[in-house]
């Protein structure tokens, strides 16, 4: 099982929101270069941007993801508002995985561009209540959870990142009964993300043979740390 350390980021800062509320913004630090070095340091398989000004039409990011991510050895997922050819593009260029939520509910025929880069691609199916949300979490598909999946899955591809958004940034642990159904799919990848704050979290999706967890709030609170959680 991979661990993914996340970096969130609004104005060129490190932040953590709470299901996704940019009013619940927490600003840990104005250097992401020198957090994603630390999260290098201490053993991340994975560092994870998420530029939520993309996500939430407030701005961009990306040059600030571009020029940390030179910078480091650790291979790198970007997230956060790629909803066209162009920043796809660029962000393919630059990183080991993309991650994109609103382009494959809303934009089939740009997705099937890029099907060639399936492997490097990760399909995000965050969810409240079962429903599948988009646009920064602010808008329901009314698309079932495991109905999108498999939709993916037919068009070839296998990675997919799975946040139970009602439980982000809350610290309160994770309800394992989803991603518990979406992993008996066979021949895919999933990452798991939202909510993971104990060891008991980690051991319960490493049962269920969950590919990644991603780790955030219970990183920069200091509730768990990489190497424990390496350990396990």
């Amino acid at each position: 099982m991979k661990i993914i350390a996340a970096i969130d980021l609004m104005g060129g800062k490190v932040v953590r929101l709470s299901k996704g509320d940019p009013l619940t913004k927490k600003i840990y630090s104005d250097n992401p270069y020198q957090v994603a070095q630390m999260w290098e340091n201490q053993g991340a398989d994975m560092i994870q941007f998420v530029d939520l000004d993309a996500a939430l039409g407030l701005g961009s990011n990306l040059l600030t993801i571009k020029n940390t991510i030179k910078k480091l050895h650790t291979p790198t997922l970007i997230a956060g508002g790629l909803r066209n050819e162009q920043l796809i593009n660029d962000a393919l260029s630059i990183s080991s995985y993309i991650i994109l939520g609103t382009i494959p509910f809303t934009n089939k025929k740009l997705l099937s561009k890029f099907i060639h880069n399936k492997n490097q691609i990760i399909i995000s199916v965050d969810q409240v209540s079962n429903n599948i949300v988009i646009e920064g979490w602010k808008k329901n598909t009314t698309i079932k959870l495991i109905d999108g999946v498999n939709n993916f899955i037919s068009l070839g591809f296998s990675n997919f990142l799975l946040t139970n958004v009602e439980k982000d940034g809350m610290l309160q642990g994770i309800e394992i009964h989803t991603f518990s159904e979406i992993c008996k799919i066979d021949s895919i990848n999933v990452f798991a993300a939202g909510g993971i704050s104990n060891t008991s979290d980690i051991m319960n999706l490493k049962k269920i043979h969950v590919y990644a967890v991603v780790l955030g709030k219970s990183l920069y609170e200091g509730i768990l740390d990489i190497s424990s959680v390496k350990k396990i």
